[in-house]
């Protein structure tokens, strides 16, 4: 097999040619024959002024070709997609698979023994990981790392759990103006991921989780010191497997891995957003993975991470507790022992050699948890036949079990014209409901399932409610919010068909959610429905076309392998 700059060669029917003008070329950079005749490290750069959470990756990026060079290949950098959660029109999943496509035929064009993918908010490291089993290339994942906390009026702030708690305190009327833009410029206070387990922190752990990332690599804060040691030690784990050809994804990537990404998941009060990007991962993978191995698996395993939006802590003091080794010391028998870690030896060896940090309360023993069962369940019923979510963890348990009546807004832009009506037929005990929201519909699935409390009942004090949609919600937020409703109301689900007034009932504990209307009127208001209109060209209209539902990870049907696809 070919190996370094004879990997990959451009067409031009004389390989002996391709290679001298490859040479050629790259000579005017400068090499030497000793560093072009060594085994290639590729190392994604997805470095860009409209992505903070990115801001540490130019240092990340000369820390892994440091750690590269130390052991003996090349670095080369390359730039792909870069996906920040507040700078993407119309939302970041609606680019996930783009970058996930970019990433993959980037390391397919260009001649890399390995890879390091460096990345971090939220959609990015889904991307890369999908890349990466596409490709099945040797690959080490280095997350940016999370930002550290900020503070205000001697309160400890974390974006985005804490912006979502004062912009609702000010819709509410009791933070002015001039206060919330004074949190805006606390809510952030460095570069990195949020520092709550918010999706970002939630793929990172995950990444671990999966053997795709090195020991610690889910939590050291991105300003630290550390985290650009780790960088370097990525570099140099990368340059070992490009000698040697693996582990590969493939390798890593297993039925016993995902369960434990899932047991992880619901362990440290993970974001919903995880359920889709495991569900893509799988299946680009190969594997099915059915929802209601989500909710098995979280039966089992409790929420053991004390950690906001389901908890109180921040991803530093997770990171000081003692991080994700931890953690899976703390999951014990939770855990497949046996699966590998790209770091060398399995995730057993991981657990066994972590830090046990005294006095520590972020990372509970599993025997004392934040919470019985683990973050997240799946429903099923009448209203989402192909299965929902609800982050039950971050929810108000007396809302769990709850019937009322629905109050429907037709689209996003139907929420925000009428949501803070005066006039608004809405009461505490109805339940909101955003339909057209979905992967179709909207499009691209945007993070609308955190529906806002309508402010004239905010200003009375309250501060939940039962919400249901076909959208996303950010692991950041909390609330008694059904999630992923399959299939969507664009493509005719039964979401489609809720009308204000209906009667809905939510019960998880039994894991249902049901709209209390007769089969009879449903069949007929099902004959009113008209399609969606179609994008006419471009990326929307190639989305619109092959993109999955929710329950199977939002991915373009034509990149799954063949056994995979829908």
């Amino acid at each position: 097999m070919s190996r370094g700059l004879r990997k990959g060669l451009t067409s031009y029917g004389d390989a002996g040619f391709s290679l001298f003008l490859r040479k050629a070329f790259i000579k005017a950079m400068g090499y030497s024959d000793d560093a072009l005749e060594r085994p290639i490290v590729g190392i994604a750069d997805t470095r860009s002024d409209y992505n903070p959470c990115h801001g540490n990756a130019s240092t990340l990026i000369e820390a892994a070709k440091r750690g590269v060079m130390l052991a003996g290949a090349m670095p080369m950098v390359f730039p792909t997609v870069s996906i920040h959660e507040s700078f993407a029109h119309p939302t970041s999943m609606f680019l996930r698979n783009l970058m996930a496509i970019d990433t993959e035929e980037m390391i397919r064009a260009q001649p890399m023994d390995a890879v390091v993918a460096i990345g971090g908010c939220d959609k990015t490291l889904p991307a890369q990981i999908m890349a990466a089993i596409s490709v099945d290339l040797p690959t080490v994942v280095v997350p940016v790392g999370p930002m550290v906390v900020g503070h205000h009026q001697g309160e400890v702030l974390g974006a985005c759990t804490d912006c979502r708690r004062l912009w609702a305190a000010h819709r509410a009327g009791t933070i002015d103006a001039a206060e919330i833009e004074t949190v805006s410029g606390r809510l952030a206070p460095s570069v990195g991921t949020c520092m709550v387990m918010g999706t970002a922190s939630t793929m990172a752990c995950i990444a671990e989780a999966l053997g795709l990332a090195l020991p610690m690599a889910a939590s050291i804060p991105a300003p630290h010191a550390e985290r650009v040691r780790l960088a370097e030690a990525s570099g140099k784990r990368a340059a070992e497997i490009a000698k040697t050809g693996g582990p590969r994804p493939s390798e890593l990537v297993t039925p016993a891995s995902l369960r434990n990404a899932i047991a992880v998941l619901q362990a440290i009060g993970g974001s919903t957003n995880g359920v889709i990007h495991l569900c893509a991962i799988a299946r680009r993978a190969g594997i099915p993975l059915a929802l209601e191995e989500f909710d098995r698996i979280g039966r089992d395993v409790p929420v053991l991470v004390d950690l906001k939006p389901s908890g109180a802590h921040y991803m530093e003091h997770f990171h000081h507790a003692g991080g994700m080794p931890r953690l899976l010391a703390e999951l014990g028998s939770a855990i497949d022992r046996a699966a590998p870690s790209v770091a060398g030896g399995t995730l057993g060896d991981i657990a066994d050699g972590c830090e046990r940090v005294r006095g520590q309360d972020a990372i509970r023993p599993r025997a004392q948890p934040i919470k019985p069962e683990g973050s997240i369940a799946v429903l099923r019923g009448n209203l989402a036949p192909d299965g929902a979510v609800i982050k039950h963890a971050a929810a108000t348990p007396a809302l769990l079990r709850h019937t009322g009546r629905a109050v429907a807004f037709d689209s996003v832009e139907d929420l925000a014209r009428r949501i803070d009506l005066d006039d608004l037929d809405v009461a505490a005990g109805d339940i909101l409901v955003l339909r057209n929201a979905g992967p179709k519909g909207a499009p691209g699935m945007p993070e609308a399932g955190y529906l806002p409390i309508p402010r004239k009942l905010a200003r009375r004090g309250v501060k939940d409610m039962v919400r249901i949609s076909d959208a996303r919600m950010s692991g950041t937020a909390f609330g008694t919010i059904v999630l992923h409703i399959a299939p969507e109301a664009a493509i005719g689900g039964p979401l489609a068909l809720v009308r204000s007034g209906d009667r809905i009932d939510l019960d998880v504990p039994a894991r249902r959610i049901e709209l209390l209307v007769e089969k009879a009127e449903l069949e007929r208001r099902g004959k009113a429905l008209r399609a969606a209109a179609v994008p006419e060209r471009g990326y929307a209209r190639l989305y619109h076309q092959t993109v999955t539902q929710a329950d199977l990870g939002c991915d373009f049907d034509f990149m799954l392998p063949p056994g995979a696809r829908p």
